[in-house]
């Protein structure tokens, strides 16, 4: 039996699942997943990111009172106590997201990625039989992969060594926090491994690459790929930073709910791990790579400005996902090819771009 306490029809015998974060993109798509299988789900979320509300009307639509939405913040003690003391296992995708923000103002990065996490983690440590946790971290807690030396090869770059290059980045790589917000979700990533080494609470980590697919509203700052998308259908212009030639190994959003339920319910040999978590080298794309897509994808070219690259920015990270796929058998389903088509017609079905912007090719 798994950690998710499944009965012999697949459903939860009491205690419900909490997704902290569980409106956004990511925790919409795994609430989805788990209600669709006839489990309760509780989502704990403050509602501040644009589309999130969107989202959780969708949910509860669809899946009525399987879904239970508790508005709050991930920092007030006594809203998560009470979320955690229901739930069987945690899934802790809430988070300040953009590193642009964490430049701005790093105190709130700090308080609610790093602040927020041990919040959570108190209030788990305290249950008599704790919860499983998956905590989603970063890519960015390897910062610009330092000792690691890059050439064009090209329209993108590449790493001069070639195991790393045909490879991708190991749970090896040395950290390196770079801006406030590789600090905070750094910070976070070790106190969720140490609670787990420490007070034995079954918990695991996922350094994330790029994650894509329906029910992402994205932001220059965050999503990039649904950005991308979204700003090309309405005619508008994209900036890339730096050249464009920046490679990112991007996941389409269904593999990594495959991925976060065989972390659940593999904890017991995963316990106080982390693992890389991407697309993987075989989908990997730079920048301009994937823009070039667009004519064939959606009928039309991306207008494309640039500008000066922005802090902390890797000119290429691809995850080294092997060591998941050892303990698990996990491998990615979704191509780049079939995923941007399925994006691309959720932003249109969802009208996440207004059909009034909608550029005709």
């Amino acid at each position: 039996m798994s950690d998710l306490a499944r009965t012999s029809s697949g459903r939860i015998t009491a205690d419900s699942v909490l997704i902290t974060g569980g409106a956004g993109f990511i925790g919409c798509n795994l609430a989805h997943r788990l209600a669709s299988e006839g489990r309760r789900v509780i989502i704990l979320d403050n509602l501040s990111r644009a589309g999130v509300e969107q989202n959780l009307a969708w949910l509860q639509a669809t899946h009525g009172d399987r879904i239970e939405a508790v508005i709050g913040d991930i920092r007030d003690k006594a809203t998560v106590e009470a979320a955690v003391s229901r739930a069987r296992a945690v899934f802790h995708l809430a988070a300040q997201v953009a590193v642009t923000t964490s430049l701005v103002d790093p105190v709130h990065d700090f308080t609610v990625n790093a602040g927020g996490t041990l919040t959570l983690l108190e209030a788990i440590r305290a249950q008599k039989t704790p919860p499983a946790l998956v905590f989603t971290s970063t890519n960015k807690v390897y910062g610009k992969l330092p000792g690691v030396t890059f050439t064009r090869v090209g329209e993108r770059y590449a790493p001069r060594d070639a195991l790393m290059a045909g490879r991708g980045v190991g749970e090896n790589q040395p950290l390196d926090f770079a801006s406030p917000y590789g600090c905070s979700k750094g910070a976070a990533d070790q106190y969720v491994l140490d609670y787990a080494r420490t007070y034995g609470i079954p918990a695991a980590v996922f350094r994330m690459s790029c994650i894509y697919g329906p029910h992402q509203f994205g932001t220059e700052d965050q999503g990039w790929v649904a950005h991308f998308l979204k700003a090309a259908l309405a005619g508008e212009a994209i900036t890339l930073y730096g050249d464009g030639h920046q490679v990112r190994d991007i996941l389409f959003v269904d593999d990594l709910v495959d991925a976060l339920l065989l972390a659940v319910e593999r904890m017991g040999s995963i316990q106080g791990e982390a693992f890389n978590i991407g697309g993987g080298i075989e989908n990997s794309v730079s920048l301009v790579e994937l823009l070039e897509r667009f004519p064939s994808l959606i009928g039309r070219k991306a207008d494309v400005r640039f500008d000066e690259w922005r802090p902390g920015d890797q000119p290429w990270y691809v995850s080294n996902t092997t060591g998941f796929f050892a303990r698990t058998g996990w491998r990615p389903q979704v191509g780049v090819e079939e995923g941007l088509m399925r994006l691309s017609r959720w932003l249109t079905e969802a009208r996440a771009v207004p059909a009034d912007r909608q550029r005709v090719a």
